[in-house]
């Protein structure tokens, strides 16, 4: 594994396979009724978010306890951040109080990358957003969910998704989710199309590894996986669709187009949703739907990047009898 988790296009494909059965392992450890391993104990970790969160955030958390880390949560707000203080400033406060990971979402894009290999600090980085430019564990938690969901959770260890269809639909300009999924879909053998307002998808789009639509429903009825994202309005600086109406009836998910979809085909959605905007009530509350999926498998992926970064040598799971017993 790579020392730090900065953007979903630096994983090979057996780095990502390794990740997403790693996963596996995690995810059974949430079936017991004491979720907790001790591959982390005595290691601190920080969650340092410059930008609101709530799925994120949690998730990265309980991942963090569930593998017996010391975790530190930093928000922007209240803190010397909101005084003036730079990020290097932060980083070094945070190596001076000897941190073994950060976990960085910023508003930059390239911050993650900038704290990773400025010298400022000498701990694993995780990228969990930066800008609109990288989300690598929302691209894996959405292979994983995919991978359960059209392979099967036992069939697809050591598998990756080749031949899956998978369509992205929303603002693919302002998503790192977008960019992520398609970097880690195409490693992962997965055709990607991205469907969107022409407003909505970025310049140089051309030289991503997948294909562009401007028509969601020629696309649908070839679909193994609809992505809907969000309409990012907070990155917004000017009117890129006339209104929310003629957007929602154009390229949003209703149960007509369900219907379309395959029959084993899901619906997903990175969150937080916009109901009855890029897509309805019905579909959302379908069984179809694994939003509440993604959330759960998304402390797996977590814990899965937890451990190879910092845990590494040691099986995940397993442990010998003289650990069980100083466990004890």
């Amino acid at each position: 594994m790579l020392r730090h988790l900065i953007s979903a296009a630096d994983l090979t494909r057996d780095d990502a396979v390794l990740i997403l059965d790693t996963a596996e392992e995690m995810a059974r450890v949430a079936d017991r009724p004491i979720k907790k391993l001790p591959t982390l104990r005595g290691r601190t970790v920080v969650n340092l978010f410059f930008e609101d969160s709530t799925r994120t955030r949690i998730s990265f958390e309980a991942a963090e306890k569930r593998l017996s880390a010391d975790v530190i949560n930093f928000t922007a707000k209240g803190s010397s951040v909101s005084k003036g203080e730079s990020l290097k400033d932060t980083a070094q406060t945070l190596e001076a109080m000897g941190v073994d990971a950060v976990v960085i979402r910023h508003g930059a894009s390239g911050a993650p990358y900038r704290l990773a290999n400025s010298g400022w600090i000498d701990a694993a980085v995780i990228n969990a957003g930066d800008g609109t430019h990288q989300h690598p564990t929302q691209a894996l938690l959405d292979a994983f969910t995919m991978r359960r969901r059209l392979v099967g959770r036992d069939a697809g260890l050591g598998q990756d998704l080749g031949g899956r269809r998978i369509t992205v639909v929303g603002d693919i300009l302002h998503s790192r989710v977008a960019r992520s999924n398609v970097d880690l879909l195409h490693t992962l053998g997965a055709q990607v199309t991205l469907v969107a307002p022409p407003t909505l998808v970025p310049v140089g789009v051309g030289s991503w590894p997948c294909e562009v639509s401007y028509d969601l429903d020629a696309v649908l009825p070839k679909s193994d996986a609809v992505m809907m994202l969000r309409v990012q309005r907070e990155r917004m600086n000017a009117a890129f669709f006339p209104t929310e109406r003629e957007y929602s009836r154009r390229y949003g998910l209703d149960g007509d187009r369900m219907a379309r979809m395959p029959e084993h085909a899901v619906v997903m959605h990175p969150g937080p949703m916009v109901r009855g905007m890029e897509i309805t009530a019905e579909v959302a509350d379908s069984d179809r739907c694994t939003v509440v999926e993604q959330v759960a498998n998304g402390v797996s992926i977590r814990m899965a990047v937890l451990y190879l970064l910092l845990g590494g040598n040691e099986p995940a799971v397993t442990h010998t009898r003289t650990e069980e017993k100083s466990d004890r």
